[in-house]
Formats: C-alpha cells, sequence, structure tokens
C-alpha cells in the first residue's frame, strides 16, 4: 500500500508542470489560436525562474520572473499570429525552437559567470529556498486516511497549478471577459460583430496563457531540478501539454485529471519491480509519448461536439473579409 501512495504522490509531482503547461494553452485556444510554442516557454520561464530565485532567494519574485518570459515569448507569439496573421502553427514551431535556444545560450551563460564567481561551483538554491519549496503537509488534510499523502503534502506549486486550473475554469463560464474570449475562439467575425474588440481579447488570453506556460517551466528548473541549474530540463513536456489540451477537452479543470495520468506514466519505470517485469527503461521513457499519439488518434475519431476544440481556433481572422 506505501508504494502505491508514493506512486500516486509522485505522479502529482511530475504531472503539475503538465498541468500548468495544459492550462495555459487551453486559455490561448478558447481564444482560437492554436500555439505549439508551449515547450519554448516552459523553456524560458525555467531559465529565468531558476537564476531569479538562485540570485535573488526570492520565490516571489522567481515567479513573477518565470511568468514575465512566459509573457514575452507569448507576445511574440502573438504580435506574429494576431496583428501580421502570419500561419499559427509554424510561428509556435519557431517559438519553441527560439525559446529552447534562447534559454539554453543564456543558461550556459550564466553558468559560466555563476561557476566564474564561486570557484567552479554550479548553480543551486539556497537551503532557504529549498526549505520553502519542500513538501509541505496541510494540517489536518494530511492526516486522512489514502487521500492525506497523496493530495495535501506536497509543495506550494502543486496546489499553485490547482488553484490556476480551477480560476482559469470559472474565468472562461463565469466572467465577460471569459465569455468574450469562448466568442472570439468559437466565431471571431460574429464576436466582432456585436462589438467584441476581437483583437484585444485575443492579446490577452495569450499572453496570460503563456504567463502561466512559464510558471510551468519554473516548477520544473526549481522542483524537478533538485534545486541545481540545469539547461535542458523541460524536455519535451511542453509537447504532452499539448496533447493534454485535447486529453482535457479543452477543459482546465479536466486538465487536472489528464495530468495526474500522465504523470502516473512519467514516474511508471520507478515503481515497477524489475524482478517482476523487465522491461528495458527506454519504453519508459518512450510511454508518455506514445500515450500522446494514442490520446490523438482516439480523440480524432470522437465526433462529440463536447470535445471539439472552439471553431475558430488555428484560423487567423481577417476583419477586411467580414
Amino acid at each position: 500500500m506505501n508504494t502505491f501512495l508514493n506512486f500516486l504522490f509522485a505522479s502529482v509531482k511530475a504531472g503539475t508542470p503538465l498541468l500548468f503547461g495544459t492550462t495555459g494553452e487551453i486559455v490561448t485556444e478558447k481564444a482560437g489560436n492554436t500555439n505549439l510554442g508551449v515547450e519554448g516557454m516552459m523553456f524560458m520561464g525555467a531559465f529565468m525562474g531558476f537564476f531569479v530565485a538562485c540570485y535573488t532567494d526570492s520565490l516571489i519574485l522567481a515567479l513573477l520572473a518565470a511568468f514575465a518570459l512566459g509573457v514575452f515569448g507569448a507576445l511574440i507569439y502573438a504580435y506574429i499570429t494576431v496583428s501580421l496573421r502570419a500561419n499559427q502553427v509554424v510561428t509556435g514551431l519557431a517559438l519553441t525552437i527560439f525559446g529552447s535556444g534562447l534559454a539554453n545560450f543564456f543558461g550556459q551563460l550564466m553558468i559560466a559567470n555563476y561557476k566564474t564567481a564561486n570557484g567552479g561551483a554550479i548553480p543551486k538554491l539556497s537551503e532557504r529556498m529549498t526549505a520553502i519549496l519542500a513538501e509541505k503537509p496541510i494540517p489536518l488534510l494530511s492526516q486522512i486516511p489514502f487521500a492525506g499523502k497523496v493530495l495535501f503534502s506536497h509543495n506550494i506549486l502543486v496546489y499553485l497549478a490547482v488553484i490556476i486550473a480551477v480560476l482559469c475554469r470559472f474565468y472562461m463560464k463565469r466572467t465577460r471577459l471569459g465569455l468574450d474570449m469562448r466568442a472570439v475562439g468559437e466565431n471571431a467575425a460574429a464576436a466582432d460583430a456585436s462589438g467584441i474588440n476581437v483583437t484585444k481579447v485575443k492579446y490577452i488570453n495569450i499572453l496570460f496563457g503563456g504567463g502561466i506556460c512559464g510558471l510551468g517551466g519554473a516548477y520544473i528548473s526549481l522542483i524537478d531540478g533538485g534545486g541545481v541549474g540545469n539547461n535542458n530540463c523541460v524536455s519535451g513536456k511542453g509537447w504532452i501539454a499539448v496533447a493534454l489540451v485535447i486529453f482535457a477537452a479543452w477543459k482546465p479543470t479536466m486538465a487536472i485529471l489528464g495530468s495526474l495520468v500522465f504523470g502516473a506514466f512519467t514516474v511508471l519505470q520507478f515503481y515497477v519491480p524489475k524482478s517482476v517485469i523487465a522491461i528495458p527503461n527506454a519504453f519508459y521513457t518512450m510511454l508518455p509519448y506514445l500515450i500522446t499519439a494514442i490520446v490523438l488518434v482516439v480523440t480524432s475519431m470522437r465526433k462529440s461536439n463536447k470535445v471539439m476544440q472552439p471553431k475558430g481556433c488555428g484560423v487567423n481572422y481577417f476583419r477586411e473579409s467580414r
């Protein structure tokens, strides 16, 4: 039983960066834009979040910096696709390449400078920051049998990811701006005719979604990286997050469950006894991506409108042709 609980606990941790990335992409796609640059924005957030935390010893500043750099990446995408009306898929792919390259370049530069200034030591978080990011069981709730350890014994960023997902669901369903966003995503021409500023709505939601993706990158570098600087820490999680958008049927709250499932596939190799099933580690590394491909195939075969992406998603809006 303890092994199973530990497996679920690790699944939640592994799925948290996917939840950030998926929530951010859902917000973007609900506004009618497909941004495949999630990986790049997460890379930028990972780089900025870690080094701000390393140099300032402030978690709040680190998260704000990661969010800001995610917004910066999304701003590039928004300007090219919304203002210049360039192809969204190509622009998203370019953003992934740009974001990962930018983060790696400046990451290597800052690691080199840190080593020079600290006698060859690699960048790592302070003991104070490590203590802030450590798991903190919630009093009373963490004592609940089974659910206590799995749900209420995590670090603060896990709870932040869940809160953001729930708030995004509320924002999309219960606020005026959320209603405008959904209207633009479904039919930009009709939304424009009703008086909604399509460009403004798209910019706001694309930038907001990019910032959330940046937070996902910060989680990877601060938590998954064990407090040590690592340039290539995102390693494909952004692509899994893009597929999770479909798995979650464009619903942020469903993304919570989806991230847990994909997080479980990510850590499965550490909990399957090698003496029972001798499967190469390479198979487990491949497994999340295999499941991603299967999800894409299965969801594309489903005809229900409840799991369809917004009708205007991926299509640039030309006001002159309205």
